[in-house]
């Protein structure tokens, strides 16, 4: 009978929607080409080719104070590594991309650290460890990663350098202690060296 029909078609395009609406969050949530950066701010980015944004030596400002816990509950300040290049790597276990370039991260983490090269985690929106460290586990990462569940250590970089809701995003600084690149997307290892390597090569 028609007069059963509407109701189950209302519910199906309901369903129908929400799932879309869930998923159009989910891609924002994780982030993407098209999502900017907190906007505002002097930051002097300029970008390049592929969504790798770069800053001239000269332009550069100091990264901020990145401290606290490890996800295994040790202690870690990002300035102790001042001398090197370091890749700072914000992501989630529940991020579909972030798991597509964890593999990535894994490898060239380890092809670059003879070159004066120390990767960081920060691990944000994960409310249970467990997750994050099964996700490192799976990966291969060695490296370690704060634990910001929260987002606070992204909320120090300055303005208009992340968007705490665009995840992954990666800042390069430095060896003096400077903010010199960095992406709002998933990086594969070819990227992930062209962000790199031009600082390794830096004296």
């Amino acid at each position: 009978m028609s007069h059963g029909r509407a109701p189950r078609r209302r519910f199906t395009l309901l369903a129908a929607t929400t799932a879309v609406v869930a998923g159009a969050l989910t891609l924002s949530a994780c982030g993407g080409d098209d999502i900017k950066s907190g906007g505002g701010g002097d930051t002097n980015f300029v970008t390049g080719s592929g969504g790798i944004s770069t800053v001239a030596a000269k332009d550069r400002t100091a990264a901020p104070e990145l401290e606290g816990s490890t996800l295994e509950g040790k202690s870690l300040d990002v300035a102790a590594y001042k001398g090197k290049v370091v890749v700072v790597n914000v992501w989630g276990s529940w991020c579909g991309p972030c798991r597509a370039e964890a593999k990535h991260f894994a490898a060239v983490s380890k092809e670059t650290a003879g070159q004066g090269v120390q990767f960081v985690g920060i691990n944000t929106r994960d409310t249970q460890k467990d997750a994050a460290l099964n996700f490192e586990a799976d990966a291969g990462i060695t490296y370690p990663s704060l634990y910001d569940p929260v987002g606070k250590l992204i909320l120090r970089f300055p303005k208009g350098t992340l968007n705490p809701q665009t995840i992954p995003s990666t800042v390069v600084i430095d060896r003096e202690g400077r903010i010199a690149a960095r992406t709002l997307q998933a990086l594969d290892a070819e990227q992930l060296h062209k962000m790199i390597d031009p600082l390794i090569a830096e004296k």
